[in-house]
């Protein structure tokens, strides 16, 4: 049994006129529920809430303000997940909708529930459909695009692989739409894309995300030891088998802690704590906590438990971590030693500025 997770863009299930398509997505069902058959459990992250929004709401294309995007994905979260649901209950499987913000999953008793929520709807039996939260979401708190929020899922519910599914059926060497180009059918690492023209985005109005997304998405799965294998939505049923279908992207790395490869790819940063050369030794050779002693200086406004980016001399970001003390409360206690902010103080102050078990070295 393989633990399996699958990642839809909007343009893979939208219609040409920009509305959902329920016959994409009865097929994309269809897919799934053959790999739930034969064993392999299935979580599926899925675009299309705004999509599916828009003929409701007779907006002509994908709204450009987020206002209206929230507005088109309340509406269409929904009928999205409806239309999940039927299908899934034809061949007698349950749909849950797990709707997640960056925000969720860089404190510590957040991730640690949405892992907890994954863990109990797979061993239920459910078919978990998750989506970032386009509803409630800010421009601060966003990923970004759901094929990095696919990325981070897979590690975190401990995937086997990672599917995902496009408009186009792999990476290429060049544009796809010209005569000549060839698909990349394997890639071992960066070599093998160095020189590859990949900067182009989706040829959907509907979708956001585009070659470049999909290629940091395998980026940050195969870092974490998972595979990826890109390609068309409609060979879905054939990448679940395990064929040689479109790009297999193979690990590069091993599994991290889950918490700390969101924090380093699913937060944004709320201030900056600056370091000497120094501390940012400790923090890079010695693996040790940040002490208020090897700070500088502070950056924009930031309470404890929020994530923050730790700054090195040449002003290149050298971490991240979550902070555990207020922006306003740091500047008074720069280069001073815990000791001695602990007798003038409290015992509360000889805790870290950043322990070592809430930082990612970059």
């Amino acid at each position: 049994m393989s633990r399996i997770v699958v990642k839809v863009g909007s343009s893979s299930l939208s219609s040409a006129e920009g509305g959902l398509d329920g016959q994409r997505v009865d097929a994309l069902v269809d897919a799934l529920a053959a790999g739930r058959e034969r064993g392999d459990e299935i979580v599926l992250v899925s675009s299309g809430a705004i999509a599916a929004g828009l003929a409701p709401l007779s907006l002509p294309r994908r709204p450009r303000d987020l206002a209206t995007q929230q507005a088109a994905a309340s509406v269409g979260q929904g009928a999205l997940i409806a239309r999940y649901a039927q299908r899934f209950a034809q061949h007698g499987l349950v749909v849950g909708q797990v709707l997640l913000t960056a925000d969720d999953v860089t404190r510590r008793s957040h991730y640690r529930n949405a892992y907890q929520t994954f863990a109990r709807l797979l061993e239920l039996g459910v078919v978990p459909i998750v989506n970032e939260n386009d509803t409630v979401a800010t421009s601060e708190i966003r990923f970004g695009d759901n094929d990095r929020l696919a990325a981070l899922v897979s590690h975190l519910v401990h995937a086997d692989l990672l599917v995902l599914l496009s408009d186009v059926d792999g990476l290429y060497d060049g544009d796809p739409r010209r005569e000549g180009a060839a698909i990349v059918s394997d890639v071992h690492g960066e070599a093998d894309i160095a020189e590859l023209d990949i900067v182009r985005p989706s040829a959907s109005a509907i979708g956001t995300g585009g070659m470049v997304t999909k290629i940091e998405a395998a980026r940050i799965a195969t870092g974490a030891g998972i595979p990826v294998v890109l390609t068309a939505a409609p060979r879905a049923a054939a990448a679940l088998e395990g064929q040689p279908v479109g790009t297999r992207f193979h690990p590069t790395g091993r599994r991290r802690p889950t918490r700390l490869l969101w924090l380093a790819h699913a937060s944004n940063t709320k201030g900056a704590v600056h370091l000497d050369a120094g501390a940012v030794r400790a923090l890079t050779v010695r693996k040790a906590s940040l002490l208020p002693a090897g700070i500088t200086g502070v950056t924009g406004t930031f309470v404890a438990g929020d994530p923050v980016d730790l700054v090195g001399p040449d002003a290149v970001v050298i971490a991240r971590g979550i902070v555990n003390y207020d922006s306003a409360e740091l500047p008074s206690l720069l280069g001073r030693s815990t000791r001695d902010l602990a007798a003038e103080l409290g015992a509360e102050y000889e805790r870290e500025v950043v322990h070592r078990d809430d930082m990612m070295v970059i």
